[in-house]
């Protein structure tokens, strides 16, 4: 017998990772992809000034901000143009960006220090620990979850972001008439959205029961959409508040 097999505690450690995997769907997945240089250089040279850890603890915003004000919460916002773009546009709002993917992390971090963007801070972990370990409860204005991966595979649905615990999750990081905004580009995906926040306690549809809603101006349009458009591909977005 192979000497791995010789410690019971081993054996008991990895079953429980196993049944700790099993519980734990994750909604995405960390691509091995390399920094260029620049990324490499916006992420050495800005991590200590705008990067957040989940080790550092509940986030006290004011402190990291420097001041006292609205809280907007961004969830994968793949290489951060669209988030740096509202960030420097709404100077009276904090924003927070969580990403998992280390380049459009350092992407984001060198538009931040061309553009003397002050207003934001980046996480780059798991946005569900994140929320569960850091976001202090009602302190959030504004949650955005634009263009997540669709998982458009049926058998892959169950990895989908949106679902009714994750919803639940955001509900209490969320002030009493905070808004949870989505956006998706996949139909399927847009209507599981909707029927999730539909039925989801403490929530109410800002166009009204079923309706999507037209772009809101905060949220600038991507190249992606851009090309999008010409092509005749529809967006959806769909914006609801939490009222309880």
């Amino acid at each position: 017998m192979s000497e791995e097999f010789n410690n019971p505690q081993e054996i008991v450690t990895a079953e429980q990772k196993k049944v700790e995997h099993r519980r734990r769907i994750r909604s995405f997945v960390v691509r091995a992809s390399r920094m260029t240089g620049r990324q490499r250089k916006g992420w050495d040279e800005s991590m200590p000034k705008f990067g957040l850890a989940r080790a550092q603890g509940v986030l006290d915003s004011e402190q990291v901000f420097g001041r006292r004000a609205p809280l907007v919460l961004e969830i994968g916002f793949g290489m951060g143009t669209s988030l740096r773009e509202m960030a420097q546009a709404d100077a009276s709002r904090d924003y927070i960006g969580i990403e998992v993917h280390r380049p459009g992390v350092g992407n984001l971090f060198n538009e931040v220090l061309e553009e003397g963007v002050t207003n934001l801070r980046v996480y780059c972990d798991d946005a569900v620990e994140v929320l569960k370990q850091c976001i202090t409860d009602t302190s959030l204005q504004r949650v955005q979850l634009f263009f997540p991966d669709p998982w458009h595979k049926k058998r892959h649905h169950k990895r989908r972001l949106v679902q009714p615990e994750f919803v639940q999750l955001l509900r209490s990081k969320l002030a009493v008439g905070g808004q949870f905004h989505m956006a998706t580009d996949w139909e399927h995906y847009a209507e599981q959205m909707m029927e999730v926040m539909e039925s989801a306690e403490g929530f109410k549809n800002c166009s009204g029961p079923e309706q999507y809603t037209p772009r809101p101006d905060y949220r600038p349009l991507t190249k992606f959409e851009r090309r999008g458009e010409r092509l005749g591909h529809a967006v959806w977005d769909l914006v609801f508040e939490r009222y309880d």
